[in-house]
């Protein structure tokens, strides 16, 4: 076999000088306009101080005249005072923000969000005491309460999960939200030591609290021995989707059932990594065999694109128990899926209108 001479010398005539960032595709050109802004030269991802995604990086920047100027904000939440099993996530958001290469470009959404949407990493949640927890939750709360103020789209890192029952305490204090919960728990137990703030039962709290609805939440990836905890998510009219049955379903099957259930509302996606199969993700605090695949869990959320998002979050990244960074990589990645999938939320093309 030889090469057809005339096709090698096209490729020669329209490749052979080209810049790196020179493209000629319509589509990539746009997508490469607003990735090499200064020539083919991009900034390093190892070098400077690490953020969100390589976002810029607004120092004390939870505040309403910055929050207000930015289309999505990414926001630390370094606390896990919540946890029942392996402490260490309040390392969760300094992890993610290491991961050095994520995006800029999503191949399946055809989007780079960074140079559409106003992006920055506005640092982490001020919280008065690292020993008091339900201090912690009354600082979070409080601090979203603020963001939703803003109309930013909030995209947060913790953290144990019930930062996420904080989170909406504020942020949905207004307009109640349905939600995206993929998990490896349901984490709508009772309180426990006495302690209703635990990781176990956040969406219990949302639901009572009268912020999150439960006919439009659905979670995703359940399994495990603590099936008998999860009673309020069924007696409440959660839609609850077991690790195996994501398989016996099929991931379009679950992407359909999850539009249906959440609908046109203002919907929350909530992540937790121990959704995940600990072979992928092993730096989690409750890891659970048995569990969901990375290319499953980011099918799924490409399948989501124009769900009315309007904020979420990614949490309990343990990372000292991952000597491999693999399960900050997952996080950082599903964080930037959720910033891709802001860009086609109506409440992110209202706010730009």
């Amino acid at each position: 076999m030889t090469i057809d001479q005339d096709f090698l010398e096209d490729l020669r005539r329209r490749f052979g000088n080209a810049a790196g960032g020179e493209m000629q595709d319509p589509h990539f050109r746009e997508v490469a306009a607003s990735v090499f802004k200064d020539g083919d030269s991009r900034k390093w991802p190892f070098a400077d101080p690490a953020t969100f995604l390589g976002a810029s990086f607004i120092e004390n920047g939870i505040r309403p005249e910055v929050l207000e100027a930015l289309d999505v904000a990414l926001i630390g939440v370094p606390m896990d005072l919540g946890v029942t099993n392996r402490a260490g996530s309040r390392l969760g958001p300094r992890a993610v923000r290491g991961i050095e290469r994520v995006g800029p470009y999503e191949h399946v959404l055809r989007v780079a969000p960074m140079g559409k949407l106003k992006v920055a990493d506005v640092g982490d949640v001020p919280m008065r005491s690292r020993f008091d927890l339900a201090g912690c939750h009354a600082d979070i709360e409080a601090c979203y309460r603020m963001v939703a103020n803003t109309g930013v789209i909030p995209l947060s890192v913790g953290g144990d999960h019930s930062i996420s029952g904080a989170i909406l305490k504020g942020f949905a204090s207004r307009t109640p939200v349905g939600m995206i919960h993929i998990d490896a728990h349901c984490d709508t137990a009772g309180p426990y030591e006495g302690s209703k703030f635990h990781h176990g039962a956040p969406f219990r709290e949302a639901v009572l609290a009268g912020v999150l609805d439960p006919k439009r939440t659905i979670q995703i990836g359940i399994r495990g021995g603590a099936e008998y905890l999860w009673e309020f998510s069924f007696a409440s009219g959660m839609t609850v989707i077991h690790a195996e049955e994501v398989a016996e379903m099929g991931i379009k099957a679950v992407i359909a059932r999850a539009l249906e259930v959440v609908g046109s509302g203002p919907t929350y996606i909530s992540f937790d990594v121990d959704s995940l199969d600990p072979a992928f993700a092993p730096g989690t605090g409750t890891p659970e065999v048995g569990g969901l695949l990375p290319r499953e869990v980011l099918a799924m959320l490409r399948g989501f694109r124009g769900v009315n998002l309007v904020g979420g979050d990614v949490v309990e990244v343990a990372p000292q128990y991952d000597a491999t960074t693999n399960t900050a990589q997952i996080a950082a990645q599903v964080l930037f899926e959720l910033l891709c999938l802001a860009m086609f939320s109506p409440s992110a093309r209202k706010r730009a209108a």
